[in-house]
């Protein structure tokens, strides 16, 4: 009996250094301890950011960052509303659209 105990007791000193070896080496490292193999998102947050590259496929547009071409912008944007309005072609009122009408019948 006194065997089988000390095997059991060295089992559990193994496995206890193996996890504290293995927790030691994720510190260091810097990786993600997953003993239990979940499935975890840490894969994809760990990859770098690619927004600035996507951005840099754009050209830089000059327009906002001036006010007078946006103010411009704004003002031939509100005319024609306005233009609609009189003609009755300007949008409806809230609730009031396509498919509030739709709702109704």
């Amino acid at each position: 009996m006194a065997g089988s105990s000390g095997g059991g007791l060295k089992l559990l000193v193994g496995s206890a250094i193996r996890q504290g070896v293995m927790e030691a080496r994720a510190r260091i490292f810097g990786h993600q301890l997953n003993p239990m193999g979940q499935k975890s998102a840490h894969k994809i947050l760990r990859q770098k950011l690619f927004g600035e590259k996507v951005a840099q496929w754009y050209p830089y547009d000059i327009k906002k960052d001036d006010p007078l071409v946006m103010a411009r912008q704004e003002q031939e944007r509100l005319s024609k509303l306005e233009m609609l309005k009189r003609r009755g072609k300007g949008p409806p009122k809230k609730g009031q659209g396509r498919r509030a009408a739709k709702r109704n019948k």
